[in-house]
């Protein structure tokens, strides 16, 4: 019991540090705007979504009724809502790498022996992920690709498929999420993150989504953890189909079998961070909150940006000294430009400078937001990290050596892998790079170990 209060925690710990940084305010902010003004690309590129996609090319190649109906979901895409919910991995709460999700699905009328066209989302592999972008695109069913960059794992994922669960990415449809996720109703298990009172809802939306009325289904519990539902009709034909749980081991066939999405196997973490009360409702994305508190008044103001403080005070030969901002550059409030050049010039010769110089070097170089300022990187929030950096050291600050500048360093380098990947320069084959993987942080737990979904 101790271990699983301990896992929860940790598990709500580190989904509270997601839900600050991964999609900041300023996205779903200029996300929103540009999608109500009927933007449906200015959204994407607000949300750090690459559209791989061209309409023109799809009604010539699938037909002008196929075009029509993705033009259609792509004016409904909240791609900043897509971002919130897609699945992610631990230890740092980052975008799951490799991975194909479908959006929607759409049969092709009169087209014989072809598939269904799917609109899916990409992530990059583990090594191109610096940015933490999505790539939009069309799947087929076949190796041709309507876009740019071949991804290593094209075929959409059987586990993560958003097409059953739109009110993730429709904006139309979020409202959807209240239900669907159980928060209107109490929770079953207030210590369990797996949603098994959803499970046979869920397992019957599968089902009729693959045309049969009942059946079995199974379920991914983590790594090699299946179980198999198995609805059965009620024999009076009234009532709810009954569930019977199966040990995978004893089913055979079991891999062909239907899989239940893993947005319907786990609790939404939203709930459950609402549920323990380790996040304010502001601190979501309007349409989640929306959904999930439909009577909480929307204040944005827990989602609004830091600025730039007071001047901090540093205890300084026995008084209380200010530093601060001064035409963009942090200096010491409280002593005058002689003493300062005399104390610049003692440190300069291997002498102890000032308290208030030694609080001002150590900004430069390991500031305490330094922590906020790796995980927005981490996240592709560069902007929010480069305005948390000009907030601290000034617009006109020049960084010195110091771990802040190796991070930025590092996070400008990391860009250029995804750069090559999406020019599809990265890879085996003649003309490619193979990509350096010694140069993976060792701190990032290998996806297919570390889900938290």
């Amino acid at each position: 019991m101790l271990t699983q209060i301990a896992y929860g925690d940790s598990r709500l710990s580190l989904w509270r540090r997601v839900r600050e940084f991964a999609v900041p305010p300023s996205m779903i902010e200029t996300a929103t705007a540009r999608r109500q003004a009927g933007d449906w690309a200015g959204a994407c590129a607000a949300a750090g979504v690459d559209v791989n996609l061209n309409l023109r090319t799809l009604a010539r190649l699938y037909g002008q009724e196929s075009a029509a109906r993705i033009r259609a979901d792509l004016r409904r895409l909240a791609p900043d809502l897509l971002r919130w919910h897609l699945p992610r991995i631990a230890p740092d709460g980052l975008l799951r790498p490799g991975l194909t999700v479908t959006l929607a699905r759409y049969d092709r009328a009169g087209r014989s022996g072809a598939g269904p066209l799917h609109l899916v989302a990409r992530t990059p592999p583990a090594w191109a992920d610096a940015g933490q972008r999505i790539s939009l695109t069309v799947w087929d069913g076949s190796s041709r690709e309507v876009g740019a960059a071949r991804h290593p794992h094209p075929r959409p994922d059987r586990r993560f498929r958003l097409d059953l669960h739109r009110h993730l990415w429709d904006a139309s449809r979020a409202d959807e999420l209240r239900i669907r996720s159980g928060a209107d109703r109490p929770p079953a298990d207030g210590r369990s993150a797996v949603a098994f009172d959803r499970w046979a809802a869920e397992a019957g939306i599968l089902l009729r989504a693959e045309g049969l009325p009942t059946g079995r289904v199974a379920v991914g519990l983590g790594a090699r953890r299946r179980l198999v539902l198995d609805l059965v009709a009620d024999p009076d034909g009234l009532g709810p189909p009954a569930v019977r749980i199966e040990a995978a081991s004893t089913v055979v066939g079991v891999d062909a079998l239907p899989v239940l999405p893993d947005a319907a196997t786990w609790v939404l973490p939203d709930l459950e961070l609402i549920r323990t009360a380790s996040i304010d409702v502001d601190r979501l994305h309007p349409l989640v909150a929306a959904a999930l508190v439909p009577d909480h008044p929307p204040t944005g103001s827990s989602r609004t940006a830091d600025r730039p403080g007071q001047p901090r005070l540093v205890e300084c030969r026995g008084a209380r000294h200010r530093i601060g901002l001064v035409d963009g550059i942090l200096a010491a409030l409280d002593h005058d430009p002689a003493e300062l050049r005399r104390e610049e010039l003692l440190a300069a010769l291997s002498g102890t400078p000032l308290p208030c110089l030694q609080a001002i070097d150590e900004a430069h170089r390991r500031p305490e937001c330094l922590a906020g300022v790796r995980e927005r990187l981490d996240h592709g929030d560069t902007a929010g990290a480069l305005a948390v950096v000009e907030g601290l050291l000034g617009p006109g600050a020049v960084l010195r050596s110091g771990e802040l500048l190796d991070e930025l360093e590092a996070a400008a380098q990391r860009r250029i892998s995804y750069g090559l990947f999406r020019a599809g320069l990265v890879g085996s084959g003649p003309g490619r790079i193979r990509p350096d993987r010694r140069r993976l942080r060792d701190r990032r737990s290998h996806p297919r170990h570390a889900t938290l979904r």
